[in-house]
C-alpha cells in the first residue's frame, strides 16, 4: 500500500511540474525569425470571429492577424496581434496598431524581422501565438535566446528532483 501512495504522490509531483512548465512555455516570451507576407483584421466576439455562422452577439472588438514565411524552411505561421491590456499575461501590450503599422512597413519591404510572441498554435482551436513586438533584424543575425524561461524550466527540473528524493526519502525511512 506504501508502494503505491509513494508512485501517486510521485505521479502527483510530475503532474504539477508539467502544468508548471507548460504554463511558463505559454506565459514567456518566445522569438521566431521570419518574413511577413501579408495581414488581415477581424472583427470577433467572445465566441471568435464574427461570420454568418457565428453572428456578433455581445462586445466585439478587432483582432489584427500577420502571415508570415521563414524564407529557409518556407513554413508559414499566423500570428495574431492583439493589446493584452491590464490583462493575463502580464505585458501591458496597448500598440497592437502600431505593432501592425510596422509589421506593414516591414512585409512591404520584404525585410527579415524578429517576432518575440508568446501563446500557442493550435490550429483546430483557432488559438494563435500573439505578438508582443516586431524589430527588423539584419542577415545572419542570430535570433534571441530566451534565457529566463530556459532557467526557470531548471529550476523546476531540480525542484522535481528535490521532491520524488523527499517522498522516495519520506517512504523509505519507515521501514
Amino acid at each position: 500500500m506504501k508502494s503505491i501512495l509513494k508512485y501517486f504522490l510521485i505521479l502527483v509531483m510530475l503532474s504539477l511540474h508539467i502544468v508548471l512548465i507548460g504554463a511558463v512555455n505559454y506565459a514567456f516570451p518566445s522569438y521566431e525569425q521570419t518574413v511577413i507576407t501579408g495581414m488581415e483584421v477581424r472583427r470577433v466576439d467572445k465566441d471568435g470571429p464574427i461570420s454568418k455562422s457565428n453572428p456578433e452577439d455581445g462586445p466585439v472588438r478587432d483582432v489584427y492577424y500577420l502571415f508570415t514565411e521563414n524564407p529557409e524552411t518556407k513554413k508559414v505561421m499566423t500570428y495574431r496581434n492583439e493589446d493584452t491590456g491590464w490583462g493575463l499575461p502580464f505585458y501591458f501590450k496597448f500598440d497592437a496598431a502600431l505593432t501592425q503599422a510596422k509589421a506593414q512597413a516591414f512585409a512591404n519591404d520584404k525585410k527579415m524581422v524578429q517576432i518575440k510572441y508568446y501563446g500557442w498554435y493550435i490550429s483546430w482551436l483557432n488559438e494563435f501565438r500573439n505578438i508582443v513586438s516586431i524589430k527588423p533584424v539584419e542577415a545572419g543575425q542570430s535570433p534571441s535566446i530566451p534565457w529566463v524561461s530556459y532557467i526557470i524550466y531548471v529550476f523546476f527540473a531540480f525542484t522535481f528532483f528535490l521532491s520524488v528524493q523527499f517522498i522516495r526519502g519520506w517512504f523509505d525511512s519507515s521501514k
